[in-house]
């Protein structure tokens, strides 16, 4: 039952934020729209900022969970860009809004976990230290994160398909240079 209610208060949280932006939603009129009580809410959540970031974790992170190795990071990262172009309205509104650091948040821990499954399974990487693997791994996710957040401020004009083929021309074949680069450094 708690999952059930949790995803009840999520689609209604969502439900609002197509027509009006998070920092005027009140958790009385989440509970009032959800038909819970508020202490249902607070069961559940601190705010409605908690809310938000459970979205984020629990729907995009499913979608993607599977395209998370080298054979897949491609349709791993088409996957991201696809679930904020499905919910557009939502992903906008976050990114207006003071929902902002939520949606950075969720983009940069999404990236930086497909990226460092990538990281893991490529020849090598057992030789280089985790020190230069979280570099490896930073660096590509503040660049793909930073392309998103870009696409989003420019309102998602561009097609997305796109954006993910020039990242994909531009990383395919890198992170394993990478990797190979770090581990002849120490040997």
């Amino acid at each position: 039952m708690p999952g059930f209610t949790k995803q009840a208060l999520a689609e209604t949280l969502k439900n609002m934020m197509q027509t009006q932006p998070i920092a005027k939603i009140t958790v009385k009129d989440l509970v009032e729209s959800c038909g819970v009580n508020r202490q249902t809410f607070y069961y559940h959540f601190q705010d409605i900022y908690e809310l938000l970031a459970w979205v984020y974790e629990n729907e995009a992170l499913s979608h993607i969970e599977q395209y998370r190795s080298i054979d897949t990071w491609q349709k791993g990262i088409s996957m991201i860009f696809e679930y904020i172009q499905n919910n557009k309205k939502f992903c906008l509104n976050s990114y207006k809004s003071m929902g902002r650091e939520h949606l950075e948040s969720f983009l940069h821990n999404t990236i930086s976990k497909l990226l460092k499954d990538v990281i893991n399974e490529l020849e090598g990487s057992e030789l280089i230290s985790e020190s230069d693997k979280k570099f490896i791994i930073n660096f590509y996710t503040y660049a793909l994160a930073g392309i998103l957040l870009e696409w989003l401020q420019n309102g998602m004009q561009e097609d997305y398909h796109e954006i993910v083929n020039n990242i994909i021309q531009l990383m395919d074949g890198h992170l394993h240079q990478g990797v190979e680069r770090f581990s002849m450094s120490h040997k």
